[in-house]
């Protein structure tokens, strides 16, 4: 039991939008400005790694991969911290809303000040710690890759594959959070962001974030035209926010929603881990439990008699071979019963 079901992690993500829609707005764009230079400096290792003009004729998928293998430690960074990411908000509010747990306004609220916010810290970060710091503009190798990143992403490809490779990065995105909530130790949750942020930088998908820094960036090292700044806000920052509040919203929270916290007839979503009606819950899978797992555990937790050797016997929670049986649900059990009694050494657990 190492991991939220998705039904929980759905519940949960419904909460932490609920959560974010009633924090003092000082805080909220307070945090959301430290999101942009955690993002940052994971926006600065990929144009640092992109500084190898023989990689970048020969092999130009190695340095991509490269960049893409580095990049998730800015998603880690925000992910640990709570700070606020407009596009992941995204998915956290449009959930909240749809659970009608906050209103059109608060959800508006979240998002509007989270997107300047994560702007106002990435431009910071950018002009100040590597702009003025002369980290891309005294070298060549390093000027001409920040420019090429800002070129590739927003001058060769047209408006509509800006935006489609938006919904892209963002689901992704959105994917990885969803799935670090899900994990319980923090190694769980590194490993769970890593992968999908990852595969969207090595895709060269559009992150309406990250491309605050990286064409902002060679706007300030002397990109020539046509990249200036009314051009970036039309030919990137639109489109890439745009689609990734269509991925956020209707790729991740509306199906998520839909599937997970419609229908559902009532049944109760419990979080009390390590106990025994969270044994029994979690064996039955993301619905609840099964009208006689239920009955049998609502028994034993009032303190009603339960045959303790038909309890002990019974399988409760499945592991990796598939079979149904876990050492940890029997142990629980027992110890509701009062039974002190050794389970079998040849038991597998979960």
């Amino acid at each position: 039991m190492d991991a939220f079901t998705t039904q929980q992690t759905v519940e949960l993500c419904s909460r932490i939008g609920t959560k974010k829609s009633h924090t003092r707005l000082d805080k909220l764009f307070i945090n959301a400005c430290m999101t942009g230079p955690l993002l940052g400096f994971a926006c600065a290792i990929v144009v640092s790694v992109n500084a190898s003009p023989w990689y970048q004729e020969n092999a130009p998928g190695l340095i991509r991969l490269l960049g893409a293998l580095l990049f998730p430690i800015g998603l880690v960074m925000i992910v640990l911290t709570s700070a606020d990411l407009f596009t992941s908000n995204i998915m956290f509010c449009t959930l909240a809303l749809l659970h009608r747990r906050i209103s059109v306004l608060e959800y508006g609220k979240v998002l509007f000040v989270s997107f300047f916010g994560n702007l106002a810290g990435m431009l910071f970060f950018m002009a100040i710690v590597t702009g003025y710091g002369g980290v891309f503009e005294e070298t060549p190798g390093y000027k001409q890759a920040a420019i090429t990143i800002a070129v590739q992403k927003a001058v060769q490809p047209a408006w509509h594959h800006i935006f489609l490779r938006a919904i892209g990065a963002n689901w992704l995105v959105c994917l990885a959070v969803f799935m670090s909530i899900s994990a319980r130790d923090i190694g769980s949750k590194i490993i769970a962001i890593w992968w999908p942020t990852a595969t969207f930088v090595a895709l060269a998908l559009d992150h309406v974030v990250a491309n605050m820094y990286f064409i902002p960036n060679a706007i300030f090292v002397g990109a020539p035209a046509p990249l200036t700044t009314s051009y970036y806000i039309w030919k990137s920052l639109i489109p890439t926010t745009l689609g990734n509040y269509v991925a956020g919203s209707l790729f991740v929270a509306l199906p998520y929603w839909y599937l997970y916290l419609t229908g559902e007839g009532g049944v109760d979503i419990a979080f009390n881990t390590g106990s025994l009606e969270s044994a029994v819950r979690e064996g039955a899978g993301p619905m609840g439990p099964s009208s006689h797992r239920a009955s049998e555990a609502t028994a034993v937790l009032e303190g009603q008699a339960v045959d303790s050797e038909e309890w002990r016997s019974r399988d409760w929670l499945p592991h990796s071979a598939g079979h149904l049986q876990s050492n940890l649900a029997k142990e629980l059990s027992m110890e509701k019963c009062g039974v002190d009694e050794k389970e079998p050494q040849n038991q597998s657990a979960v």
